[in-house]
């Protein structure tokens, strides 16, 4: 009788353990808050799933707060997510950043080195698509993103994607098409020439549809 009591709890909790594993959790998206107006994300977790984890994560953590868009380029993308554009030092913009959490890539006790393995997969830089920023290896992705304000494809396969713009891309205009030291000067060389003379700040939340009170049905 006991033997036949635990098998029967053991069951019990395998198929709870299963029906939880199977219901779908409420998908979760990003609102850049700016001056200029709101940007709505969509994520890829198919394609890119160390990717969105970790921007989430980020974003949880207050990372991308009081950060800005901190290269600006028509014809081609909005970059943002760099802690240094905090500091008010502009020709240190675009230098830093990290993962959300350790990956394998960096050094397990210190978070400053923790990086993301790239994810490249197929889908396009479009307009509007939003993919993650790197330097010349592979696998250093840390916490600058990018948002195509074109279609791209000679970035395809070469940067990772893992979201995109579903509201506010008439934000992503009016923040690509800001004043910058480069637009006023085309003969700029400092560092900064395509950093906003007047910062694009941001704050990033992450919610489902309901917390974060969007309407997607139009």
């Amino acid at each position: 009788m006991i033997k036949i009591s635990v098998i029967t709890k053991l069951s019990l909790f395998l198929m709870t353990a299963i029906f939880l594993s199977c219901v779908q959790k409420p998908e979760e998206y990003a609102v850049i808050h700016t001056d200029e107006g709101q940007i709505v994300l969509k994520f890829f977790p198919d394609v890119a799933p160390k990717h969105v984890e970790s921007f989430k994560i980020l974003a949880r953590d207050g990372y991308f707060n009081g950060t800005s868009f901190h290269r600006v380029i028509p014809g081609f993308v909005i970059q943002g997510g760099d802690p240094n554009s905090k500091d008010g030092d502009r020709y240190n913009d675009g230098t830093g950043g990290r993962a959300g959490k350790y990956y394998g890539v960096g050094e397990e006790d210190n978070p400053d080195s923790w990086m993301l393995p790239a994810e490249f997969n197929d889908r396009p830089h479009k307009r509007g698509t939003l993919s993650m920023a790197r330097s010349s290896q592979e696998n250093s992705a840390g916490s600058q993103f990018f948002i195509c304000v074109d279609d791209l494809p000679q970035l395809d396969d070469k940067y990772t994607v893992f979201g995109e713009v579903i509201e506010g891309l008439d934000t992503v205009d009016r923040i690509v098409d800001t004043l910058t030291p480069r637009k006023r000067n085309s003969n700029y060389q400092r560092p900064d020439g395509d950093n906003p003379v007047f910062g694009m700040f941001m704050d990033v939340t992450i919610g489902t549809a309901e917390e974060l009170k969007l309407d997607l049905s139009i």
